[in-house]
């Protein structure tokens, strides 16, 4: 049975009724600072800390739990003889229930605060008390979560005493939360690129219906350090959000947000399928949807600028599964929301992460995100492209960054008309982009050229310059066959393989 308990919390929400729920129970309240100013002033019979610890807080704050009276009520091990009898020695009460949540680190971190502003956020006292309380969970009740006031109170209602299984449960809670706030705090504070533990932070959004197939369980997760376009959007219309939708989502938004020109990405099983730039909205989205009219049904589409009606009745004259932007005209809002499982996205953020993170089976890869278009470009060939070819050479590398390798993009009047990816041979992803991209007559690769067939399948198709890493021992065969059609090279020095 609990008969005394320590409430220390930042967050005060259901902490009252809580607290009201416990005096009923007889109860005894023990509280700090803040906390014991609330629950006094609203009529709970409350215990200052410096009370039980006959030792004033101190350092601003920073200390005043930290104290034997505190941990030994909590750690010790009720059926324990020896430790009973020192804690009454010591003339130290027994502590059974723990509620503290800690200092908003989380929130707090992604502030535009000085550095020294954040450290203050460390909570220390508070992460001490639960890990003590989590650590005795058979004997000790711990609240980490403001969710699990009712959970607690009912039990406690129906069978006097919480349950094991509960109180388990309970304490799993508090190391779960920990790890991620310890891994928060180590992220900040930590100037290595690669530091030799992974630490992660990450908070559950939702759990997922399924995951990319029906019989596969899945959760969406959010950072709790970066304020990311994933998990800084608002969902204005439509069904709750797919793990495919958000992983398609994710690529759809880094394509359209490369260009600072007005531009539209339709995207489908992670993979563009039209990607174009326009003189506005309307205009993006209609040159985007040209570029693959089949592919484009049942894809997303993700616009860098602010969506407006017209634009909003063309994008609902089919099925789309998503349409995402900054921001949608109140009448482009209506027109979208008569479609009522259509998803439309407000996305207040353009994308943060540095890392890219993959697991493979017992490890993870990390690397930077690829951020770097190109060092230089080089013309390689005896024609040089014109500047407007240069310009469609930059988009087409631009969208290439986002196929799957080997990729080929091919460009006609800044629309990706073809694109061809995930091939195990570039020639075969070359034909593939080219059949698709009829009059397109720019092309971008990923990579270098292997073999000088690429150059030759392109100058049969009528394309007019091409883009590409170099840097293959066969380079001066793909230069003199550019050289022989009449066809401008350039060389950017950076690959852009994505697997």
């Amino acid at each position: 049975m609990i008969k005394r308990a320590l409430i220390s919390v930042f967050n005060k929400d259901g902490i009252l009724d809580f607290a009201k729920f416990l005096q009923e129970k007889n109860v005894e309240i023990i509280s700090t600072g803040g906390t014991y100013k609330y629950l006094k002033e609203n009529g709970i019979n409350v215990v200052e800390i410096n009370e039980v610890t006959e030792f004033p807080e101190m350092l601003d704050g920073r200390v005043k739990t930290l104290h034997p009276k505190i941990h030994g009520g909590i750690l010790a091990i009720r059926d324990n003889k020896e430790h009973m009898e020192t804690i009454k020695e010591h003339e130290i009460n027994p502590i059974d229930l723990v509620v503290v949540n800690l200092y908003p680190f989380f929130e707090k971190v992604k502030e535009d605060l000085e550095f020294e502003e954040k450290v203050e956020f460390i909570d220390i006292g508070g992460p001490t008390m639960l890990r003590a309380a989590a650590k005795n969970f058979n004997d000790v009740v711990v609240i980490s979560d403001v969710k699990d006031y009712e959970k607690v109170k009912n039990e406690i209602n129906e069978n006097i005493e919480v349950s094991y299984k509960t109180k388990k449960l309970l304490a799993g809670k508090v190391f779960n939360l920990m790890s991620a706030y310890d891994a928060a705090i180590s992220n900040f504070l930590l100037d290595e690129e690669y530091p030799e533990y992974l630490s992660v932070s990450y908070k559950k959004l939702q759990d997922l219906r399924y995951g990319e197939n029906p019989h596969q369980s899945a959760a969406y997760y959010g950072s709790t350090m970066v304020d990311g376009s994933m998990n800084g959007f608002e969902i204005l219309n439509g069904k709750e959000l797919s793990y495919n939708n958000i992983k398609d989502l994710d690529i759809a938004w880094k394509v359209a947000c490369e260009f600072e020109e007005t531009a539209c990405c339709a995207l489908k099983h992670n993979t563009p399928c039209g990607v174009a730039i326009g003189s506005d909205v309307y205009d993006a989205y209609i040159k985007a949807y040209d570029c693959d009219p089949i592919s484009i049904f049942g894809g997303i589409v993700a616009v860098n600028k602010k969506v407006d009606k017209k634009t909003a009745e063309e994008m609902a004259k089919i099925f789309l599964e998503i349409v995402a932007a900054p921001d949608f005209d109140e009448d482009a809002l209506e027109v979208l929301k008569t479609k009522k499982n259509l998803r439309v996205l407000k996305i207040k953020n353009s994308p943060k992460d540095k890392k890219y993170m993959v697991t493979v089976d017992g490890g993870m890869l990390i690397q930077e995100e690829d951020k770097k278009l190109l060092d230089e470009l080089k013309v390689v060939t005896e024609k040089a492209p014109t500047k407007e070819e240069l310009d469609q050479l930059t988009f087409g590398m631009k969208v290439v960054k986002y196929v799957k390798s080997n990729a080929i993009v091919v460009v006609n009047n800044f629309r990706a008309t073809g694109i061809g990816g995930g091939q195990v041979n570039r020639i075969w992803a070359t034909t593939e982009a080219l059949e698709r991209g009829k009059g397109a007559t720019i092309l971008a690769s990923d990579a270098f050229f292997p073999f000088g067939d690429v150059v030759e399948e392109a100058a049969k198709h009528g394309i007019k310059a091409i883009i590409q890493p170099g840097g293959s021992i066969r380079d001066n065969e793909s230069i003199e066959k550019c050289n022989e059609n009449g066809i401008s090279m350039v060389f950017t020095g950076v690959r852009h393989f994505k697997h």
